[in-house]
Order: C-alpha cells, then sequence, then structure tokens
C-alpha cells in the first residue's frame, strides 16, 4: 500500500503561499467553545464612570494630543533612550516578545497574550492603533489598563518626559510617551513577560529599546511605502531591525525577498529561526460556529481539535505564528523537545478576542467591523467573510485614510461587495469623501457607490440597503477602510 502524504508536507511545498490548498471542511454546527475557560468581557473600555477620573483621562489625552502624531517621524530612538534612561531602564525589568510585520501584528499579540497568561504568567501588552480608547494600547492581565492607573503612569513619568523634550532637537512624540508609560507601567506592575508590537517598521520604531527574547515577524506587504520602501525587501529591512543578537525568530510566510532579508539579518546576529510551512504551520482547518477549529503544528508538536474564535485563513495562521513564539519564549525547539499542555493550548486559544477584526456587533442584518485598512488586509478579510459568512448581499461601508493606497482597499473589496457606501471618520487624515466617491465609482461603477460623509448616515444608508432582501435573506454590512472609522462605528452600534 502506498504511504500517504504527510498533509504537513503540503504546507512545505506552498512556501511563501499565504493561502495553501488545505481541506476547509464547513461544519457549522461544530465547535469546541465548551473547552474555553472564562472568556473576557469587552476588550474595548467605555469611558470612565467616575466624572472626576474622565475629566483626568481627557486632560491627559488633550496633552499627548499637543505632541506629534503617528504619522509623523523622526527616525530615531535618541528621544525615547533618553526617557528610559532617565526612568532606570524599566524595558529590561522583564523579558519580551517583540512584534513586527504589516498585517496580523495586533491579532498574533493578543494570541501570545492569551497563552503566556494561560501558563499562569503574568503579562503586559501593548499594541497600537487603539479602537476606541487610548487605555486599550496598554494591557496589564489580558484586559485594557484602568483609566485611573493610565493617568497615574503618566503623572509619574511626565516630569521625565520634559527634561527630554527640554533636552531635545524635538519633543517626544505621541507614540514615544505612550511607549515610555507602557514599559513604566509593566515595570511598576511587575510583569513576568511584555508582548509589545510595533508602531511602524522596527529599527527606528519608539518601541525597538527592548531586547527581545523572541523576534515575530508577521506578513509583510506594501504599507507606509513612503516611509519604510516600495518593495517588500526593503520593507523587511526595516522591520529586520526587531531581531536582537541570539534572539528565536518566528517567521511567518513572507514574500521571498523579504524572507531572504530576515535570514541574512539573523546569520549577522546568531539568531536562530523558525519558519512557517517549515518548523510549524497550519496543518489543517474548518469552518465551524463563531470562529474555526484547527489543527497546528508546533516547534514541539502538533496541536490538535483547537477552536479558535477568530474567522478567516489569516487568523489561523496567526494563530500558528502565536503558537510558535510561545513555544520558542519556553525553550521549545531549541532546549526542550515537547509540546506544551494540550488542554492549556486550547482553553487559552478558545478564549481570544480581536475586537475590529471580522467582529460582529448586531444582527438582522449582520453587521461586520474590520479595521483592513491596506490592498493584503484587505483580501484576507475578504476571503474570511466569504468563507465563514455566506452573505447572499453584502453592503460595503468604507472611510479609509488618505495616506493609504484606497483603489488597492477598494479593488480588494469590490468581487464581495454588491454596493459600496463611502463615507469619512473624523480624523484629520481621513480621505475627503467625494474623493473616495471617485476612486470607488471608477472601481465599482456609479451604480453602485452610495455617498454619504457623515458616518451615521452611511451605516443607516448600509443597513437599510441589506434590510431591502427582507429579514431571512442573509444580507450584512461590513464596516471597513480604517481602525478609526471601526472605532466610530462601534460606538454608533452601542458596543463602547
Amino acid at each position: 500500500m502506498s504511504e500517504q502524504p504527510d498533509p504537513f508536507d503540503e504546507i512545505v511545498d506552498a512556501e511563501t503561499d499565504r493561502d495553501p490548498d488545505l481541506a476547509v471542511i464547513e461544519a457549522g454546527s461544530r465547535t469546541l467553545r465548551a473547552q474555553a475557560g472564562s472568556l473576557q468581557g469587552d476588550a474595548v473600555p467605555a469611558r470612565p464612570a467616575d466624572p472626576e477620573v474622565d475629566k483626568a483621562l481627557r486632560e491627559v489625552e488633550a496633552d499627548l494630543a499637543t505632541r506629534w502624531g503617528e504619522t509623523k517621524l523622526e527616525p530615531s530612538v535618541s528621544r525615547i533612550a533618553a526617557l528610559m534612561d532617565l526612568l532606570g531602564e524599566p524595558q529590561h525589568a522583564y523579558p519580551s516578545i517583540h512584534i513586527t510585520g504589516t498585517n496580523g501584528k495586533t491579532s498574533t499579540a493578543r494570541m501570545i497574550e492569551s497563552l503566556l497568561a494561560a501558563f499562569d504568567l503574568r503579562t503586559g501588552r501593548y499594541t497600537s492603533p487603539h479602537v476606541q480608547s487610548v487605555t486599550e494600547r496598554i494591557s496589564l492581565d489580558g484586559s485594557p489598563i484602568e483609566a485611573e492607573r493610565f493617568v497615574e503612569t503618566y503623572n509619574d513619568i511626565k516630569p521625565y518626559i520634559e527634561m527630554v523634550d527640554a533636552q531635545q532637537e524635538f519633543r517626544l512624540s505621541f507614540f514615544e510617551v505612550l511607549t515610555g508609560m507602557a514599559y513604566a507601567a509593566f515595570a511598576d506592575a511587575p510583569v513576568d513577560v511584555a508582548v509589545v508590537e510595533v508602531g511602524m517598521g522596527g529599527s527606528w520604531d519608539a518601541t525597538n529599546v527592548i531586547d527581545g527574547s523572541v523576534a515575530v515577524i508577521t506578513p509583510i506587504d506594501l504599507d507606509h511605502t513612503d516611509r519604510l520602501g516600495e518593495t517588500p525587501a526593503e520593507i523587511a529591512v526595516e522591520k529586520a531591525g526587531v531581531i536582537k543578537q541570539g534572539a528565536a525568530v518566528i517567521l511567518a510566510q513572507q514574500p521571498v525577498d523579504a524572507a531572504q532579508v530576515m535570514l541574512k539579518k539573523a546569520v549577522e546576529v546568531d539568531a536562530t529561526v523558525a519558519r512557517e510551512g517549515m518548523e510549524f504551520g497550519v496543518v489543517a482547518r474548518e469552518v465551524a460556529v463563531g470562529g474555526q477549529q484547527v489543527t497546528l503544528r508546533g516547534l514541539g508538536g502538533e496541536y490538535e481539535e483547537i477552536f479558535l474564535p477568530l474567522y478567516g485563513a489569516h487568523q489561523a495562521h496567526n494563530a500558528a505564528v502565536a503558537l510558535a513564539a510561545v513555544e520558542a519564549f519556553f525553550g521549545i525547539g531549541s532546549e526542550h523537545a515537547r509540546t506544551l499542555d494540550m488542554d492549556t493550548i486550547r482553553k487559552a486559544f478558545a478564549s481570544v478576542a480581536s475586537p475590529g477584526r471580522l467582529e460582529v456587533v448586531r444582527r438582522s442584518p449582520t453587521v461586520v467591523l474590520d479595521a483592513a485598512h491596506n490592498p493584503a488586509g484587505a483580501r484576507a478579510r475578504a476571503d474570511g467573510l466569504t468563507e465563514s459568512f455566506g452573505f447572499s448581499r453584502l453592503i460595503g461601508v468604507v472611510g479609509a485614510s488618505g495616506d493609504k493606497d484606497v483603489r488597492g482597499l477598494l479593488e480588494a473589496f469590490e468581487p464581495i461587495f454588491a454596493e459600496v457606501v463611502v463615507t469619512q471618520n473624523s480624523s484629520h487624515r481621513s480621505m475627503n469623501v467625494d474623493e473616495l466617491a471617485a476612486v470607488a465609482v471608477e472601481v465599482f461603477g456609479d451604480d453602485r457607490v452610495v455617498v454619504e460623509p457623515r458616518l451615521d448616515d452611511a451605516l443607516e444608508a448600509a443597513i437599510t440597503l441589506a434590510e431591502e432582501e427582507s429579514e431571512f435573506a442573509g444580507a450584512g454590512v461590513l464596516v471597513t477602510g480604517s481602525v478609526i472609522t471601526v472605532g466610530e462605528a462601534r460606538l454608533l452600534l452601542g458596543r463602547g
């Protein structure tokens, strides 16, 4: 009898293909949610109920708003390094897992955090941007930092921030101050491990004053090309800056030229590399109610029957990367040849939440929020929607930033949108609705584009269009294009 092929070998053959030909089985009634531990509540906090706390938080937000925003950069870590020096180097008080890449960073960070916490480690997580509240960016023990503690942390380090401002050519930016706050809060907690997502790039990103024992590189694609480079290889050069001497590198499937850059940097600093599709990966996945069931190959072996309450193949790949990162953190694959406890892994993954990532916030009609803002992210979300929801008719609500590849974003969604409602959010970076409409008409045609300058009107128009097929017809709405658009839609739909 001929030997049956190992399904994992098929992944190896796929190498840089983000969507290998895995068996995706419709299993609508199947779920392992019962194996989960207690699920977290809404990971997006509302405004503080205490008026005094809310006032204090608004004052801090106002102070932060006077600084350079996240799109204005001066490529240097000198200011954040000076702040860390004055604070006594809090970023070295705990080991770190450092995450860069183009797409999937926040979801991967949340999965890593959940896995570490399941093994009784106290975690700190720093991610960006936020969906609704700035306090989301700094997480302790799996929950956003309390508003009172956020204010206290800012006030504690404010004198040192002002000292650095006075010494440097440029004041600390919004992102640099938040990074300093996160590292200080983690040391004060104290945490056992920090999970840190870069803001942009790697080498000169403010987060890069840590020495991550594990460096995670999620898929690299074209984004921020005006600052990072115009090819995956050029972008990879900057992102490879998170790979430190002797670190373990967890490399998601990449374009060939980007992977070559990462591997070269790893050799230069004597880092060890585990590659998705080679040392770890997704063995199988099938659709389930509320998410998907996956089998993952980790650095130490295979993990079967894992329920992941997130939609889309891209989230299964993120899960494989997260698992490998945690295994590497525990020394599996180098010091130890074993798997982590299966039940603990299952419970950790089953409790993962990722707000604003194919997040269902309403039924009848179903309204889904997703923060995709570049073509690669949009293509992954379109595939996930098609696979997991099966809408008979999907209406898009798109509000994008003017500095993004808006045409590429719209083209990725065009095959799945019956109609698109273009709008804009409250950010000064938001693309003018008339300019967005002009691009949308070129992509969709005039008869499939509706223009609503106000987001609340856009949501109402999209829901009305979806309801035209009647309550039971299976139509839906996707709100996308920007994290800010998603956050504001979340508030309008009563989720904040």
